[in-house]
C-alpha cells in the first residue's frame, strides 16, 4: 500500500478516535489492504497519539480466546499499544471517551525486564515479569457496527479502548498455575461468565510469549516498566454508562470498574 495511503488512513482513525465517530470497514474501502499495512496504520495511528502528548505505558495482545474469536470473527491474535491516557482506576469515563464499548477480563503483566523477540521462551516471560495483577480491559473499535477482518482490529491498535488494573491484588509470577486460574466476572451484581487461564492461547503466558516474538518481527520490543494485558479470558460484555463491573480470579484477586 502508499505510504500516503498509510498516512492518509491512520490519520482518518486518529480523528474519528478524537470524535467519537466510526468509519467503514477498511476492508470495504480497500480490498487490498495486507496484515502488514494495517500494522503500518496501526503505528500512524499511534504517532498521532504520541504527538497530542499521550506517553505509551505497554501493549496488549488480543483476540487470544475462542470465545472472543467467535464474537468477533477473527481468527487470530493481534496487538497494540497502551497508552498513559487509557489507564483510568475506579471510574472509567466511557460516556465521554469511547464509542462502542466492550468489557473483557485479563491478566496484566509488569515487566522488570525487557523481552526482545523472536525467541522469547515461557521461562523467559516469567523471569521477565515483576508482577501479575487482575485487569478489565474496555475495548473499542472505530469502524462501524464491529464489521471487523483481522486487518480493521489491527490498523485500529488492536481495537484499543481503556483499561484498568488493581495494583493491590499483584502477584509474583510462580505463585500459581495461569494456566488454571478460574475468573468470575459479575456485572452489577450478577455472575455473567467465567474462564480460566487456558481460554486465552493455552495460557495468558503463552500469549505474552507469541506477542514478544510477534513484536520482535517488527523491531519493537517488550520493555522493562510495561504493562502487557495478555487477552481476555471471557466473552466481550457491552456496557454503558452507570454499569458496575467486578472479577475476582482464584489465587490472585478482585478488580472493579464503574463506568460513568
Amino acid at each position: 500500500m502508499n505510504p500516503d495511503i498509510i498516512e492518509s488512513i491512520g490519520d482518518e482513525l486518529y480523528a474519528a478516535l478524537t470524535e467519537r465517530r466510526t468509519i467503514e470497514p477498511l476492508t470495504n474501502t480497500y480490498a487490498d489492504i495486507t496484515i502488514e499495512d494495517a500494522y503500518q496504520i496501526s503505528l500512524r495511528l499511534l504517532a498521532n497519539r504520541t504527538r497530542a502528548g499521550e506517553r505509551v505505558i505497554g501493549k496488549k495482545i488480543g483476540v487470544t480466546s475462542e470465545a472472543v474469536m467467535n464474537m468477533l470473527d477473527v481468527r487470530q491474535p493481534d496487538f497494540g499499544f497502551l497508552t498513559d491516557a487509557m489507564r483510568h482506576d475506579g471510574e472509567m469515563p466511557i460516556s465521554e471517551l469511547l464509542i462502542q464499548p466492550r468489557a473483557e477480563g485479563e491478566l496484566a503483566f509488569v515487566l522488570k525486564s525487557d523481552l526482545v523477540g523472536p525467541g522469547i521462551t515461557n521461562a523467559q516471560v516469567l523471569s521477565a515479569t515483576e508482577a501479575v495483577l487482575p485487569c478489565f480491559e474496555v475495548v473499542d473499535s472505530r469502524i462501524s457496527d464491529w464489521r471487523i477482518k483481522i486487518q480493521d482490529t489491527v490498523a485500529d491498535n488492536a481495537s484499543c479502548g481503556l483499561f484498568t488494573i488493581n495494583e493491590q491484588a499483584a502477584i509474583a509470577p510462580g505463585q500459581i498455575d495461569l494456566a488454571d486460574c478460574r475468573m468470575v466476572v459479575k456485572k452489577n451484581g450478577n455472575v455473567i461468565s467465567e474462564g480460566i487461564g487456558a481460554a486465552a492461547m493455552g495460557s495468558p503466558v503463552n500469549c505474552v510469549a507469541w506477542l514478544a516474538n510477534t513484536l520482535g518481527q517488527f523491531g519493537i520490543t517488550l520493555n522493562a516498566g510495561d504493562i502487557i494485558l495478555s487477552g481476555s479470558l471471557v466473552p466481550l460484555e457491552p456496557v454503558t454508562a452507570g454499569d458496575v463491573m467486578t472479577l475476582s480470579i482464584d489465587g490472585i484477586g478482585d478488580c472493579a470498574v464503574s463506568f460513568v
